[in-house]
């Protein structure tokens, strides 16, 4: 694979499993020093850095709860210390459905803790820099579509956090900072997934049967990194990902 990105640090929030790991292979593949960001399984998030390492890339795991103010802070402290800079960002860690976090959970993660991982890092990032945030498209849609009563919550959270990030595209502007929005169906085999068939059961074989097939991990995060590093990409380009026919059809 091209060694595109080397000389860059990137982090990936939420990324010791599911399509944030996977994405941090595929950028580190291409030479980019990666954060692996998480929250509680220390375990977990260096077994993903050891199979970058072992594949001959560069990472380092740190934990850090971007609902509280002081992780997004560490996150970029270790780019910087690890890899010189930063210069990818990828928004990809969400939540909201856990029974165990409070009821204004999906909204901390979903809204404030991006934008405050957003505001911290491009005080760090140079001009050129690339920021991704990646989103289902029953959030997307949200105001258009009405989508799963399990998943309601989240997905308004979710295009909460888009729709905030987009109220910082002239600070973006400034610094030469782009942003890419990346939205794709429900993923197979990802937690959300099996919290929303386990809230509500069926949900997610309907989802398959109305968008023809689900994205698998894997697939979903080849088209994030495809994304990484673009020059041809428009500030606040949205790239729907799967599934999202009938969506449009819906919206059109």
């Amino acid at each position: 694979m091209a060694q595109d990105l080397q000389g860059r640090g990137a982090i990936v929030t939420g990324s010791s499993r599911g399509i944030g790991a996977a994405t941090a292979a595929l950028i580190a593949q291409r030479g980019a020093g990666v954060v692996i960001n998480y929250r509680a399984k220390a375990p977990r998030a260096n077994k993903v850095v050891k199979g970058i390492e072992s594949s001959g890339g560069s990472a380092v795991a740190v934990q850090a709860d971007l609902t509280e103010a002081a992780g997004a802070q560490q996150l970029v402290d270790a780019a910087v210390q690890n890899f010189g800079g930063l210069h990818i960002l990828v928004l990809n860690a969400s939540g909201g459905m856990e029974a165990d976090r409070g009821e204004d959970y999906a909204l901390k993660l979903n809204r404030d803790a991006q934008v405050n991982m957003v505001t911290t890092a491009v005080e760090t990032m140079p001009a050129g820099s690339q920021i991704i945030f990646v989103t289902s498209h029953q959030a997307h849609f949200i105001h258009e579509t009405a989508t799963m009563d399990a998943y309601e919550p989240v997905a308004r959270s979710k295009r909460a956090g888009e729709d905030a990030l987009r109220e910082l595209l002239p600070t973006l502007d400034d610094k030469g900072i782009t942003l890419t929005v990346i939205s794709g169906d429900m993923i197979e085999g990802t937690i959300t997934a099996t919290l929303l068939d386990r809230a509500q059961p069926g949900a997610i074989d309907a989802r398959r049967e109305a968008a023809g097939r689900l994205y698998s991990v894997d697939e979903f995060a080849a088209e994030i990194v495809q994304l990484v590093g673009r020059e041809d990409l428009p500030q606040a380009h949205t790239e729907l990902v799967g599934g999202a026919e009938d969506f449009l059809r819906a919206n059109s």
